[in-house]
Parts: C-alpha cells; sequence; structure tokens
C-alpha cells in the first residue's frame, strides 16, 4: 500500500528531492512551503499524487492544519519529514537577535509544532514514522554557527526522546545528520554574513576560509540521501540518530574523541562532588 508523506520546505534544497523520490516511487505527499506557488512544478508532474499546502512551521496552528489536511486529503499519515530550516554564518555578536530567534524558532520549535501535531495520528493508528532532519551539527559545534546548531542539538536530543517514549507505539523517530550537501544550503548561510570583527578573525577566519572552499563542492549527494530516508521508511530497525556522509562521520570521531580525553582528564573533579554515602544503583533502571 502506498504511504502518505508530510514534508516541510518541500520547495527547495533537500525537501525537493525527498518530495520527488517519494513521488516517483508512487506514494502520495503533502508538499508544503510558506509560498505555495513554489510548489507548482510538482503539481503539475504528478498531479493528484501530491497536494500543497502553505506553511509556516513556526505557527502551531498551521501546523495542526497540515496533518489534518494531511489525514482529510489522504486518509492518514504515514511519514513526517520535519525538513524546513535555515542558518547563517556569523559570530553569536555579530548575529542580529531577531535573526537568531527566527533560526530557532524555524528549526527547533518547527519540528516541535510538526510533531505535537501528528502524533495523535500515528498514536491512534499505532504506526508511522517521523524523520527529522537535524545535522552533524547537532552532536559537534564549530564557530559561526550559534544558532543553527544550538537548535539542531535540540532536534537531535529531542528525537531521541521521542524515539524512546513512542516506539513501543509502532512510532519509528530517528535524527537525520548529514554533512555537507549539495544544495543552496550553504550560498544562503553564507550569502549574508557579516564583515567579521578583528577580534573574531582568529576564531573565525578559518572556518570561513573552508567554508569558500566547500561551498558548492560538498560531498553529500541530495538524491541519495533521499534515498536512505526512502529506505528507513519501510524499516522496522531505525536508529536514533543517523549520521550520513563521510565529513559526517569523521567531524563527530574527532569531536567525541576530544570530550572522551576531556571527561577522563576531569573526571575526579565530576565524581568529587557527592555525597559520601551516593547511592548509584538507580541508573540501572535508566
Amino acid at each position: 500500500m502506498s504511504k502518505v508523506w508530510l514534508i516541510t520546505g518541500s520547495a527547495r534544497g533537500l525537501g525537493l528531492h525527498i518530495a520527488k523520490a517519494v513521488l516517483e516511487a508512487g506514494d502520495r505527499l503533502v508538499a508544503t512551503a510558506r509560498n505555495p506557488g513554489q510548489l507548482a512544478p510538482l503539481a503539475a508532474e504528478f498531479g493528484d499524487q501530491v497536494a500543497p499546502f502553505a506553511l509556516d512551521v513556526t505557527d502551531p496552528a498551521a501546523a495542526q492544519a497540515a496533518v489534518d489536511f494531511a489525514v482529510d486529503t489522504f486518509g492518514r499519515l504515514d511519514v513526517l519529514i520535519n525538513n524546513a530550516g535555515f542558518g547563517h554564518f556569523a559570530p553569536f555578536e555579530q548575529t542580529d537577535p531577531d535573526h537568531f530567534r527566527a533560526q530557532i524558532e524555524t528549526n527547533f520549535f518547527g519540528v516541535v509544532n510538526m510533531t505535537r501535531a501528528a502524533l495523535p495520528v500515528m498514536r491512534t493508528q499505532r504506526s508511522g514514522n517521523i524523520i527529522n532532519i537535524s545535522s552533524v551539527g547537532g552532536r559537534m559545534t564549530g564557530p559561526g554557527m550559534s544558532a543553527y546548531q544550538s537548535a539542531k542539538w535540540a532536534v537531535s536530543g529531542f528525537s531521541e526522546i521521542i524515539a524512546r517514549e513512542t516506539s513501543h507505539l509502532g512510532i519509528r523517530t530517528v535524527s537525520i545528520e548529514p554533512g555537507g550537501m549539495r544544495t543552496e544550503w550553504g550560498q544562503i548561510a553564507r550569502g549574508d554574513a557579516p564583515r567579521l570583527w578583528k577580534d573574531y578573525e582568529p576564531a573565525m577566519g578559518a572556518m570561513q576560509a573552508v567554508l569558500e572552499k566547500v561551498i558548492g563542492n560538498e560531498i553529500g549527494s541530495p538524491d541519495r540521501i533521499a534515498g536512505v530516508i526512502l529506505d528507513l521508511a519501510e524499516r522496522d530497525d531505525v536508529p536514533e540518530h543517523l549520521l550520513l556522509g563521510s565529513d559526517a562521520v569523521e567531524l563527530l570521531k574527532k569531536a567525541e574523541d576530544k570530550r572522551r580525553r576531556e571527561a577522563e582528564a576531569w573526571e575526579g573533579v565530576s565524581r568529587s562532588t557527592d555525597f559520601e554515602d551516593a547511592d548509584l544503583s538507580f541508573l540501572k533502571h535508566i
């Protein structure tokens, strides 16, 4: 039986690649974008298979309306892809507070709003997939991405919690954590970067130079990532986190090695704050 998907941010980037893969596989799709006119090419190519919907994921009422629309149009909701998001490259101190909040609202609270709307449907069905597009930047950090990566850390953690709360209900949740993808994300992130203040050049200059070399030459294929996501929607054995891309794998190894060394070096201090009669037996129940 064909599945019913809802993808946020379907008009461009990874969301568009996933949308095309879903429709080419014969499934049905609620494709969403802030401007539904951008979805016209999908509707023209795939006809009644796709139902466009105007959606601002930062609006909880709009998120609920999108899920209701999916159920009213296609009778159920099998797969929710929380893909909508964006980032901007700038030191935290040089980031406009409104821009910072907008990234958190879209990248994290958009996921929260859509998940809150979808869970009652999937819980009633006793089945469903929630696939959240996070980032390797949701498990490691780099200077210049304070809002984006803070939001993605929240998405990765939130996804893990939802997976553990709902897996017994037949709902499978996974945090997708890719490295660089050959979409327009990098150009957008770099596009309005401010001129670095001199004080931030030592911390940010090297990262800025790396971005200049990488953007447009990312190793991640959005079509291959879309293929992985289609496969996940057919599986029962999904991971809570899935890195995609060799760059993501290598970056996370470096970050986790640094954390491990730091934790070991400071373990004595960490344990020094316990009461003398500390009882850790409760940990075996967690």
